[in-house]
């Protein structure tokens, strides 16, 4: 099974490559080396490593919550293996491990815009039942938040706001 941990420097070519490799463009992979740049606190970036070759990445950054009270979280965007590793588990191990280091270092909420079908497993469910909103238009069902902790969102609403980098995705 593949090794969770940090990147280094050292990764920042794989975790290029896998971003490019799996998504429809490079879009993901040069945003990634962009938020790299620009995102200092928080940002985890985790790589799965297997046989000394990165075969995932995962990429937590700041978002901003906009409403009565202003708060802050973390995002989970984007998450990528490559083709002859997905369905291997390496997808989950990756979500599981970033989730937790998210906990550990005292984040309670991640959002991801992401497949309904898959983050649910990791206990994201839809921001509109929280009432939250998100700055992207896009389907319900693909905007989705869990909670680190149990009533982490209790009392909050608001509209999620990315990093600025993210609108050129």
């Amino acid at each position: 099974m593949a090794t969770i941990r940090n990147e280094t420097t050292a990764d920042v070519r794989g975790i290029h490559a896998v971003n490019a490799a799996a998504f429809e463009s490079d879009a993901e992979a040069k945003l990634v080396d962009a938020l790299r740049d620009q995102c200092v606190d928080p940002f985890l970036s985790l790589v799965a490593e297997l046989d000394g070759r990165i075969v995932g990445h995962i990429l937590f950054t700041p978002v901003l919550v906009v409403g009565a009270a202003d708060w802050s979280a973390v995002a989970l965007a984007p998450m990528g293996v490559l083709s002859e590793f997905q369905r291997t588990g390496i997808g989950s191990l990756l979500v599981v491990t970033g989730l937790n280091a998210c906990r550990d270092s005292g984040h309670d909420v991640v959002f991801v815009l992401g497949h309904p079908e898959y983050y649910p497993r990791f206990g994201f469910r839809r921001m509109s039942e929280f009432g939250i909103t998100c700055e992207f238009d896009a389907p319900d069902d693909v905007l989705m938040v869990a909670e680190l902790r149990d009533g982490a969102i209790a009392g909050r609403t608001g509209e999620v706001r990315y990093h600025p980098l993210f609108k050129n995705v």
